[in-house]
């Protein structure tokens, strides 16, 4: 199966999206930080196979998708984002949302914002609100997230682009040890390789600690990323995720919908649709079966 281009107008804004697959249930993928749909690689020929429109956006502000005109970062606007390209691409009921870290945040965000729209959620790397809630009291998980606070410092900003984006290569082998991302990093060149374009990633975590002002129009939807999926949920983790630890990905499903689990993958890190896709691939394709 074939990964096709196509560039899709949605919420004000025009994405460029990965594609596999003619018809069947729409399958929404949502990639994180710092990655690029490329994550979704592996998964993408797998869900058309079973019978799914499969379609993997860039996210905004990740070129070539627009970066948008307002600035607007926060989660809301990323379930915004899920939303508005299930109306472009014509999805129904039977649309299941797939999102990885800061893509995980927009899929509970979409499926608690417009429930109808989607059947089943899955989620990886970056557990639902309770579980993060509990992960940022802990002393151990705040040293995971220093790069968070550095991100909020102008400093970031010349220090990040520095060696060819070597910080953001250094972040993928600390929390994904092992793993050779070099194939990785070249999509990640090409989608944050602008000063507009990293700045935009960066503004992701300034607009949620307050560094950069959010905007009040979607402060309504902004709620929604910290509410339980109504539907089913698989939540995915890592075991050797260098980013967020194990430990909150396994009490992930605590209080999630029924029908929801979580399920830890021995020998990955963070980005374990691209370290195991095969064991990620099945354990996604048996949950949406059910």
């Amino acid at each position: 199966m074939t990964i096709d281009t196509v560039r899709i107008t949605a919420n004000g804004m025009t994405f460029e999206c990965l594609t596999a697959g003619d018809s069947g249930p729409l399958a929404l993928c949502l990639h994180g930080f710092p990655d690029t749909a490329h994550g979704w690689r592996h998964l993408l020929p797998a869900l058309a196979d079973a019978g799914y429109r499969a379609v993997a956006p860039f996210m905004r502000g990740y070129a070539p998708s627009d970066v948008p005109a307002d600035a607007s970062y926060q989660t809301g606007a990323l379930a915004l984002d899920a939303v508005a390209l299930h109306e472009a691409l014509g999805g129904d009921g039977d649309a299941v949302l797939i999102g990885h870290d800061w893509g995980a945040l927009a899929v509970y965000g979409a499926a608690a914002a417009a429930p109808e729209r989607w059947r089943r959620v899955v989620a990886a790397a970056v557990p639902p609100a309770p579980a993060m809630a509990a992960a940022f009291l802990s002393y151990e998980q705040l040293k995971r997230s220093w790069y968070m606070f550095f991100f909020q410092l102008p400093f970031a900003d010349f220090v990040v682009p520095m060696n060819d984006l070597a910080y953001i290569d250094q972040l993928w082998r600390d929390w994904s040890p092992g793993h050779d991302c070099t194939e990785d990093m070249a999509h990640i060149r090409s989608a944050l390789g602008t000063p507009e374009n990293l700045t935009a990633a960066l503004d992701y975590y300034r607009v949620t600690w307050g560094t950069t002002p959010s905007n009040p129009e979607i402060d309504a939807q902004q709620a929604t990323w910290a509410a339980v999926p109504p539907q089913p949920t698989l939540y995915i983790h890592g075991r050797n995720d260098g980013c967020i630890g194990v430990e909150f990905g396994e009490i992930a499903a605590d209080g999630l919908s029924a029908g929801s689990r979580a399920t830890i993958i021995e020998n990955a890190g963070h980005f374990t649709q691209i370290e195991q896709p095969a064991e990620f691939n099945r354990l996604v394709l048996e949950f949406l079966a059910e």
